[in-house]
């Protein structure tokens, strides 16, 4: 399955449209939407939200999958609870106070 050339979507078999430029370079569309985004109004797919491109450069949603930063939070949240160097500095503060 081609790649559309603006969204950068799979197209099924039997849709879209294929562009050739004068240059030669052929182009895959998935529908008009895509196409008219390209050619017409000259947009750059990295700068328009609903794209792949834009979703794999600002890591968002599907596309983005390198995102894990929910992962780590809690990962250093349950890491800031069991330090041993605040527990040490605990216990002889709590020494101190005892003598």
């Amino acid at each position: 399955m081609p790649k559309c050339s603006f969204s950068g979507e799979d197209i099924p078999e039997g849709t879209g449209i294929m562009y050739v430029l004068k240059e030669g370079k052929v182009l895959f569309f998935k529908n008009s939407k895509c196409k008219k985004n390209y050619l017409k109004l000259k947009r750059i797919p990295r700068k328009v939200r609903w794209t792949e491109f834009f979703r794999k450069e600002n890591r968002k949603g599907e596309a983005g999958e390198k995102k894990e930063a929910a992962v780590p939070k809690v990962k250093k949240a349950a890491a800031k609870e069991e330090k041993p160097a605040a527990k040490k500095a605990v216990e002889k503060s709590e020494a101190g106070e005892e003598q």
